[in-house]
């Protein structure tokens, strides 16, 4: 992935630009090249997908100009800079004000393309990390990541829209894996906060000192911004709120009544796991309890959420297949009938794990979600089957899942799905009516 981010090569000398840029190409690199500072300036934006090496005395705009211009447009674009010998105090000069590396003249193309190579990795990673801020940030597109058709969901987005308009802190409870952290960043991202700043830290593990500093700051100077500053005017998403001691949790109530009311900051915070005989409101001092539920939203367990399980397992199918290049995996009618009635102790992160599973191990041709199931875990082979459905329920759950995939693999063509499942138009369009199904989110 990272051979196809592109280096910008920039050298006022022609020969030195075309030997750079064959020995990158010969190695799989894209690259582009420029004479001078003020041309490649004008062909670099602050989401450049790629690196920069440039030399560092050239006339116009020098190396030196450039990484200066370079950081202030984005600061996570790595700049490598090419010196002459008596260079080297200017390359150290440059690697303080933000450079990657050097290289001095005359140096290794195999130490170069090296270079290169951890240059380009690490600017893809910074572009991965920025793309995913931007897709937490975005209300339209993190509330279409909470799927499912099941009225649980459906009242769980409702509140999430009324909720993230309000300006109380919330408190986020449920089972594991059911999207906790998730429904936090969401209800940053469709409030008025949206373009403010979330900044989120867990509070498991860490002792009350290191707690402290991260959260209010360290007392030596020039340690870095303390979260609560860093998140002033936006969202801080506490993790594993439950975890907090008793000292940490009356700094905590401080915290909340210096930000007033309505808060200057909001706080979302984020139950993970308390004792099976406890729930939040014992696991944290009332005062704080009641503060911090001003609202309260208590996530779904994946068994309650009905035929969501199918539509969500077939998605992560469709996905997995894409991933490993191999067909998605057919699911049978006693195999769905298995997938609705497993207790799912581990929710969405757990039916991720086990679709995954199905996929690679239909690659090998072995079959057998049944057992990967009931093996997942001790747990769930015992609870299996406990809470029985009518045939019923899910002949119908099967029915729509069939008619789902079917018209998911043809993009919405009403005649080739008749073909496949051979029945007749009247029939098939009442059964999607019955089931919702629409034609047009398959075209």
């Amino acid at each position: 992935m990272s051979r196809q981010m592109r280096v910008a090569i920039v050298d006022d000398e022609q020969d030195m630009r075309q030997s750079i840029s064959q020995w990158l190409a010969l190695s799989g690199f894209t690259t582009e090249t420029y004479a001078d500072g003020q041309e490649a300036l004008a062909a670099i934006g602050p989401d450049f997908p790629g690196v920069v090496i440039t030399d560092i005395r050239m006339p116009n705009l020098d190396g030196m100009g450039l990484l200066k211009r370079l950081v202030a447009l984005d600061s996570t674009i790595p700049v490598i800079m090419i010196t002459g010998h008596g260079d080297v105090p200017i390359a150290v000069e440059a690697m303080r004000l933000g450079a990657f590396d050097f290289l001095e003249k005359p140096f290794n193309p195999e130490k170069m393309m090296a270079l290169a190579e951890k240059a380009v990795k690490k600017r893809s990673l910074a572009l991965e990390a920025r793309a995913l801020r931007t897709e937490l940030s975005d209300g339209t597109t993190i509330m279409r990541r909470l799927v499912g058709a099941s009225e649980v969901m459906q009242r769980l987005r409702e509140d999430i829209l009324d909720i993230g308009q309000a300006d109380g802190h919330v408190l986020v409870d449920g089972e594991t894996g059911t999207g906790k952290t998730l429904v936090a960043h969401a209800l940053h991202a469709v409030g008025p906060r949206a373009s403010r700043k979330l900044v989120s830290i867990s509070c498991a593990g860490l002792s009350d000192d290191v707690l402290t500093a991260r959260l209010f700051g360290p007392s030596e100077e020039g340690a870095g911004k303390p979260l609560v500053e860093e998140g002033r005017g936006g969202t801080l998403v506490l993790e594993d709120i439950e975890s907090l001691s008793e000292p940490m949790q009356a700094r905590l109530l401080g915290l909340i009544n210096d930000l007033g009311t309505p808060p200057e900051t909001r706080i979302v915070a984020v139950c993970n796991a308390h004792r099976a005989d406890q729930t939040i409101e014992d696991a944290l001092r009332p005062d704080l309890f009641y503060r911090l539920s001003a609202h309260k939203i208590t996530l779904p367990p994946l068994r309650m959420r009905g035929e969501d399980i199918l539509s969500l397992f077939n998605t992560y199918l469709d996905r997995f297949a894409e991933e490993y290049g191999c067909s998605v995996p057919e699911l049978s009618m006693p195999e769905a009938a298995q997938l609705l009635q497993a207790p799912w102790p581990g929710n969405v992160r757990q039916l991720v794990n086990i679709a995954e599973r199905a996929v690679l191990q239909s690659r090998r041709e072995e079959a057998g979600l049944m057992s990967l199931i009931m093996a997942d875990n001790e747990a769930t082979a015992e609870m299996m089957t406990t809470e029985g459905k009518p045939l019923k329920d899910h002949v119908e759950a099967f029915e729509r899942m069939l008619i789902d995939n079917t018209m998911r693999r043809h993009k919405g063509s009403i005649t080739l799905v008749m073909e496949e499942l051979r029945l007749p138009r009247r029939t098939l369009n009442e059964k999607m009516a019955k089931y919702g199904l629409v034609r047009s989110d398959y075209v």
